[in-house]
């Protein structure tokens, strides 16, 4: 019988998803995920095979689940990030700093683009985690109208152009020790993009 790690049945699969995404994390941004076999990342975990196909049956239902448990972190992160500030402009200014510096941290990984890598549907599983990013914006965007801190504006219009704006690699792909005084701009750069008046101190 195959050894149950962490002492309950529960334990042990949270414990072998931990294992296998982070040797994914680590083999999606060294050898791009064409590269990759589900045997391979079995072995670099320490999980058996048969384990490891009980979880994921393909590398596309591993590397969906990756990135959903990637983006709820990063989704309660965010919130809680932005929800600790009560000046929507603060808020604004911090939602941008920290989409960019986690961009920053996370390097485009080799090979083919994920819409080609995946099926359709699977694709728009993974994009559809970006929906609760953009919620939290288009909150933030409205909470400034309501405060007065910039005028009132289409954020249906708005959200898409500042996502795009802070999707753009080429802000990020800077020396580190450029990386703060970058993301200062572009944060002087959105607030004065949605109309606020208010300078925050670098």
């Amino acid at each position: 019988m195959p050894k149950v790690l962490g002492g309950s049945l529960e334990a042990h699969r949270r414990e072998v998803r931990a294992r296998v995404f982070e040797v994914l994390r680590a083999q999606l941004y060294e050898r791009g995920f064409d590269a990759i076999t589900l045997a391979g990342i079995a072995a670099d975990a320490g999980v058996g095979r048969t384990a490891l196909y009980n979880h994921f049956p393909d590398k596309e239902s591993l590397l969906v689940a990756f990135v959903e448990d990637e983006a709820a972190r990063y989704v309660t992160r965010l919130r809680e990030a932005v929800e600790a500030e009560t000046d929507p402009v603060a808020q604004l200014a911090t939602f941008v700093r920290l989409q960019l510096r986690v961009l920053a941290e996370h390097h485009l990984p080799p090979g083919g683009a994920l819409e080609s890598a995946l099926a359709p549907a699977a694709y728009r599983r993974i994009s559809a985690h970006a929906d609760p990013i953009t919620e939290q914006l288009r909150a933030v965007l409205l909470a400034g109208v309501d405060a007065g801190s910039w005028p009132a504006q289409d954020v249906d219009v708005v959200v898409p152009m500042i996502t795009a704006a802070l999707g753009t690699r080429q802000v990020v792909d800077v020396p580190p020790e450029r990386l703060g005084a970058v993301v200062d701009v572009a944060v002087r750069f959105v607030l004065q993009a949605v109309g606020s008046s208010e300078i925050l101190p670098n």
